[in-house]
């Protein structure tokens, strides 16, 4: 088993403490988990706090899994890469989790605002009732209830967690190491990471849009992109620092 790795444990240890603290200040959800840009509750550092946040007790296998998964699969990138990479890394795969999620969220809401002011609502006067935690029972008339269900929970719907930065060191992992045979806790199967990774990313897609998640808790909505947005991310910088510069070192 490999020993953790110095910025792998600092991270755990921060997430515990982001966790045990939330427990004893429930109102910390509010400062600290991402909301959507026009909620008054939203603040420019949530796009950072929210990945050291997790779902409350007595819900514990949502950090459990992330942090087993940051264990798992930090330790070895950052065994390769060195602490200072592995973190700017990590962190971007978080910050694209939540740009990805924000965005989905940005173009459900915008078109039941699109739906609202056609239908002679003032945006304006929207924003007030949702700020006050409100809703009015016309908008759902205008809409069908699916729109409703998306317009309403892009805005008071938040997000918690590490698994979009998760995501990411999967998909760095697979392109380290592609041949790895990996099994996890609800897999008993060994199956190579170039396997293995697409196939939880297809499956946690899927599962997604019935309201559910292979890592971390359950949840409604479209967190699931939260999931693609880390993955993407990963996948991208994988891919440039594969061309850019790694091709006369290990990727041959």
């Amino acid at each position: 088993m490999m020993n953790i790795t110095p910025v792998v444990k600092q991270l755990l240890i921060i997430n515990i403490l982001f966790f045990i603290g939330s427990q004893l200040v429930p109102a910390s959800y509010d400062l600290f988990a991402l909301y959507y840009p026009e909620s008054d509750k939203f603040k420019g550092w949530q796009l950072v706090t929210h990945m050291f946040m997790h779902a409350p007790f007595p819900n514990i296998t949502h950090i459990l899994f992330n942090m087993f998964a940051l264990y798992s699969f930090g330790s070895a990138l950052e065994h390769f890469w060195g602490g200072k990479k592995f973190l700017f890394f990590y962190v971007s795969c978080g910050l694209g989790a939540a740009l990805l999620h924000t965005g989905v969220n940005y173009y459900y809401f915008q078109e039941g605002i699109s739906t609202l002011t056609a239908n002679g609502f003032v945006k304006a006067d929207i924003l007030q009732t949702l700020n006050e935690g409100k809703i009015n029972t016309r908008w759902q008339d205008l809409m069908s209830a699916i729109d409703f269900e998306n317009f309403t929970s892009s805005y008071f719907g938040t997000v918690v967690g590490a698994s979009g930065a998760i995501y990411g060191l999967l998909v760095a992992f697979a392109f380290m190491v592609p041949n790895a045979e990996l099994a996890l806790m609800f897999i008993p199967v060994p199956i190579k990471a170039k396997y293995f990774v697409p196939g939880i990313l297809a499956i946690d897609l899927f599962l997604g849009f019935k309201g559910q998640s292979i890592f971390g808790a359950g949840s409604t909505g479209i967190a699931h992109f939260a999931h693609i947005g880390g993955a993407l991310t990963g996948f991208i910088m994988m891919w440039y620092w594969k061309k850019n510069q790694f091709n006369k070192n290990r990727w041959n």
